[in-house]
């Protein structure tokens, strides 16, 4: 056994679990300094309370259900609903919020102590692994929800200015697609809110279309959606920091969800009147509203989940292409997001995805270079969002073309790339002699 946790892949797997424990306490300390429960209090409180998304755990569930065979599926799915039909009804009794989830987390929870207690050798390790998914695509919500908060406390100063102004060189997108969706009433605003919300349950339909073999063949495949979905949720908030932004409904509107944000506004433009020309600055705002605009993770994550999409069957692939038209026209629409937003967040998603899929497969020049590549047009993006806002918006017919050009370029490298890394096809051997003929009767 101890030669075994020497192996370079435990080693790697126990310091990965290090360190996750160790950044879920750090954000769990940091939300209780600003006195409120952190990730692991919330996940704890939803063992007995009404969850904060009931999808979402179903969601967790079901990527877990994938070591699972058929008959222990059904187990797991009637246990669930059952529990959660027993904490319904208590909750009807006592008057108390109406949410279900609970019995899906109880099933996870229940999985994992059947893994430890009932399982060993390889078959420990996959039904951890299919508990362990489960549970960090629903731990990732609640490290999110963390992330923001802290954003709002520690970044006094937003950066919307700059962005706003940036924003001419591609036509003010964002002011353009909030009048559609006013135009579409209240049933586009339904849908894409629906589209919006419910993301991450998207994702799991994908996940699970890759992951369909696992129980058949006992392994998970080496690069699937959730990884990229994890690495993106981990690394987009530290751009936040780095670049606070709270996004045209706030800055440039009356507010929303009943923050009472609108008097920090520069005005009360979006969506009728795009933002004036002049010198940006940073400006103060509330310590209400996140600050989670740049790079636009809900596009990343769209963008990851068409990517993922593209193998599968048509019908996957027609709903990942309407996953990520829907979230653009929800990001822009709703005033979430700018435009300029839409494009890091394409190159952020095409860059990551890149490096997992080049690390699973070890990293070779193709690899390298087109990460470089991604991580270097990304950062020049930020920089000229930040130093050169005023010449983008004279000269949007140079900077406008510019930009879409950066992020096509990335999605190119990535299709080419991608190509050189797909198996050939085996060509069937010459035979040396022709084939004997039958004779003509």
């Amino acid at each position: 056994m101890l030669a075994a946790w020497r192996q370079p892949r435990a080693i790697l797997w126990t310091t990965a679990a290090v360190v996750g424990l160790g950044f879920l306490i750090v954000l769990e300390i940091a939300a209780r300094h600003y006195g409120v429960p952190g990730p692991m209090a919330n996940q704890v409180r939803e063992v007995i309370f009404a969850p904060k998304s009931g999808p979402l755990l179903y969601a967790g569930m079901a990527l877990m259900m994938v070591v699972l065979t058929w008959r222990q599926r059904f187990i797991a799915v009637g246990f669930a609903i059952g529990i959660d039909l027993v904490f319904l009804l208590v909750r009807w009794v006592l008057d108390a919020k109406m949410m279900f989830g609970n019995g899906a987390l109880w099933v996870l929870l229940a999985y994992g102590v059947i893994a430890v207690t009932r399982r060993t050798g390889p078959e420990r390790v996959l039904l951890l692994k299919g508990v362990g998914l489960g549970l960090l695509l629903v731990a990732g919500r609640k490290t999110g929800d963390t992330w923001l908060l802290i954003t709002s406390k520690t970044r006094p100063l937003v950066l919307d200015q700059y962005l706003a102004s940036a924003d001419h060189a591609l036509g003010n997108p964002s002011w353009v697609a909030g009048r559609i969706v006013e135009a579409t009433g209240s049933i586009g605003a339904h849908v894409l809110d629906y589209v919006y919300i419910q993301l991450a349950v998207a994702a799991v339909v994908v996940t699970v279309y890759q992951l369909r073999n696992v129980a058949a063949e006992r392994r998970f495949p080496g690069h699937h959606l959730v990884r990229t979905f994890l690495v993106i949720g981990l690394l987009g908030p530290a751009i936040y920091m780095i670049f606070p932004v709270v996004g045209p409904i706030f800055a440039y509107g009356t507010g929303a969800f009943g923050t009472g944000s609108e008097h920090l506004a520069v005005a009360n433009l979006w969506p009728d009147t795009p933002p004036p020309i002049g010198n940006p600055q940073p400006m103060p705002f509330d310590e209400l509203t996140p600050r989670n605009c740049m790079p636009s993770l809900h596009t990343a994550w769209a963008t990851a989940i068409f990517i993922h999409s593209r193998k599968g069957p048509r019908v996957l692939r027609y709903a990942g292409t309407f996953w990520l038209i829907a979230t653009l026209g929800a990001t822009l629409g709703f005033g979430y997001h700018y435009g300029v937003d839409i494009v890091a967040g394409v190159v952020f998603a095409f860059t990551i995805d890149a490096a997992l899929r080049a690390h699973d497969r070890g990293w070779d020049r193709h690899g390298i270079q087109l990460v470089a590549y991604g991580v270097t047009v990304f950062a020049l993006l930020l920089v000229s969002y930040r130093y050169l806002p005023v010449e983008m918006s004279e000269y949007p017919w140079v900077f406008g073309p510019l930009l879409i050009l950066a992020m096509a370029s990335v999605v190119y490298g990535y299709m080419r790339t991608s190509k050189l890394w797909e198996p050939k096809a085996a060509v069937p051997a010459q035979r040396s002699e022709p084939e004997p003929q039958p004779e003509l009767v």
